[in-house]
């Protein structure tokens, strides 16, 4: 079956075109600023409580703890909205995508976390992976589903405002199908 007229196809690549590199712009960015060492004097011991460095920062007062937690939340934030739309899947379910981007969003902080063990002046902060993959939910939960929204409504307009609805054809038939004769298999 052939579909004739246009269903969203070009538009659904551009946006996957888009948000691939605009992905792989953003993770270029995050591996420059992360994994580039760092020339301290000295080196704070590692976190591995969680939510002890979220408690440290709170203790500071807001003003004091809005910058760490705002760049925490804010460093991965967007792969929540550039993960589906490299995906570019309009007709998905809401919970699978969420899930999927949050999973994806905790494996790239758990990588970078673990290649930061081998840079200079870095050190492993468990906080920052529960602060980066918050960040990429919630930048989902504010984006994804609302744009996700209001492209399936504009695709539902396309084909009514053109006055032609996208039609299904078969394609005509082109012959008979070749037969091979069958070969003997030799002794």
């Amino acid at each position: 079956m052939q579909r004739q007229g246009s269903i969203g196809g070009s538009a659904a690549i551009r946006i996957r075109v888009t948000g691939g590199v605009l992905l792989v712009a953003h993770l270029v960015l995050v591996a420059w600023l992360m994994l580039r060492p760092l020339d301290v004097p000295w080196v704070m011991p590692p976190n591995l409580r969680p939510l002890a460095g979220i408690r440290a920062d709170l203790a500071l007062g807001w003003p004091g703890a809005a910058r760490p937690l705002g760049e925490g939340l804010a460093l991965l934030a967007p792969l929540g909205v550039l993960l589906p739309a490299a995906h570019g899947r309009l007709t998905v379910s809401p919970l699978a995508s969420l899930i999927r981007t949050a999973a994806a969003g905790a494996l790239v902080s758990l990588g970078i976390a673990l290649l930061q063990t081998g840079v200079p002046g870095r050190v492993v902060d468990v906080d920052s992976l529960l602060l980066n993959t918050a960040g990429v939910v919630l930048a989902h939960l504010a984006v994804v589903p609302a744009g996700r929204a209001r492209l399936r409504r504009q695709e539902e307009r396309e084909p009514g405002e053109t006055g032609q609805a996208a039609t299904v054809q078969e394609e005509p038939a082109q012959g008979r199908t070749p037969t091979i004769p069958r070969v003997g298999i030799a002794p």
